[in-house]
């Protein structure tokens, strides 16, 4: 398996581990221990942005957005690739359509692409949000595509290979679980998914910073209105540089077009915008029911044990008790942790501008060290 599958695939299925070092503690830990993720060189850029019970308690950028030109990171206005953190936006423009009747969870994806090749088994919208429906995961240079297909043009990546096991015996996370799901929203909706996530999310919870990929000319000839892209000038300003992380140090990360799989790891956002979407869940101002809310933040089981996944949401607890919701994202030039506690209304948005920077552990430290300073 590719090894970034591989820890992806370990990150959702396992708790996150937090560090106990006492010899600091509390926010000066945490700017420490960030501090320190720059001046190792293991993350170009970072911004962080900590919420507790509606107000900042903790908004910083560190390092550069922009190593060549020194441009340093600014938490609200830098715009880095969020990844799978695009993952909870997009479940949570499925659960309007579910509100709304638009789509059922539980009806076959089939009802909505009847054209898509068939399968073995049937499979549900359900099943794929909950990526248990079968489909597999990416095959040598796919991660990286470079090609300026749409949603339903990014279907023929994968849509004539078999399914990988029975839907709804096991679990294997991929983000084209998702590019089928916006494929159905918007046979479902006769609206472009990304207008609709626009409307439905985006706008109400003035999620301005948070955008779709630079399109091409003819992408943005066929574009409705209304959507927010990072090709304007004031934007692309804002706009990280994307780093991979090799041997002799950082090296732009190679081009890539994610617009095809924007609902599974295509969006772009600021740790300004993704705290304020994680708060919205703890305010209510999702205006999505509780029944159907549970339903996205309730994690499965396969058969007995838990996946620590719900319908595009992360949902487990950490090593220390803690039950959150919310998403790790790996994505090429992009690395993301968001993380939304309840009980503690603590919400966590880190964005780094580079590829898997192995530094996970480290973030859970960090996160750790809020948990210390609310308790004192």
């Amino acid at each position: 398996m590719n090894p970034i599958l591989k820890y992806l695939k370990n990150v959702f299925a396992t708790k996150r581990v937090l560090g106990d070092d006492t010899d600091l503690s509390g926010l000066v830990k945490a700017d420490f221990l960030l501090q320190q993720l720059i001046k190792e060189e293991k993350a170009p850029g970072i911004a962080i942005t900590v919420l507790k019970e509606g107000k900042t308690i903790f908004q910083k950028g560190y390092g550069y957005a922009d190593l060549e030109q020194k441009q340093f990171v600014n938490p609200i206005k830098s715009i880095f690739r969020i990844a799978s953190v695009s993952k909870p936006i997009a479940a949570t423009a499925l659960a309007y359509m579910v509100q709304e009747g638009i789509i059922d969870l539980d009806e076959s994806f089939y009802t909505y692409l009847p054209d898509y090749p068939k399968k073995e088994w049937d499979f549900t919208i359900r099943q794929l949000a909950s990526h248990r429906a079968g489909i597999r995961v990416y095959k040598g240079k796919e991660y990286g595509l470079n090609e300026p297909f749409s949603i339903i043009e990014g279907l023929r990546i994968f849509k004539d290979d078999p399914l990988v096991y029975e839907p709804g015996t096991e679990y294997l996370y991929n983000s084209f679980d998702w590019v089928m799901i916006s494929a159905a929203m918007q046979k479902a909706s006769v609206i472009p998914f990304e207008k609709y996530v626009q409307e439905k999310v985006l706008n109400p919870l003035g999620m301005k910073n948070t955008c779709i990929p630079k399109s091409h000319s003819d992408r943005n000839q066929r574009q409705t209105g209304g959507v927010n892209f990072i090709s304007t000038s004031e934007k692309q300003n804002q706009v990280t540089k994307f780093y991979t992380k090799g041997i002799t140090g950082f090296r732009k990360a190679i081009p890539v077009d994610n617009f095809y799989k924007l609902a599974g790891g295509g969006y772009l956002s600021t740790s300004d915008d993704i705290a304020k979407f994680g708060q919205a869940f703890l305010d209510k101002k999702v205006e999505i029911s509780e029944e159907i809310l549970n339903q996205f933040l309730t994690a499965h089981q396969v058969p007995a044990n838990s996946t620590y996944y719900g319908l595009g949401w992360q949902v487990s607890e950490d090593a220390k008790g803690r039950k959150f919701f919310g998403h790790v994202g790996n994505g090429v030039g992009g690395y993301s942790n968001f993380f939304v506690y309840p009980k503690e209304q603590l919400v966590f948005s880190i964005l780094i501008n580079c590829t898997d920077p192995k530094v996970q552990k480290s973030l859970d430290a960090i996160v750790d060290c809020f948990f210390n300073e609310c308790n004192t």
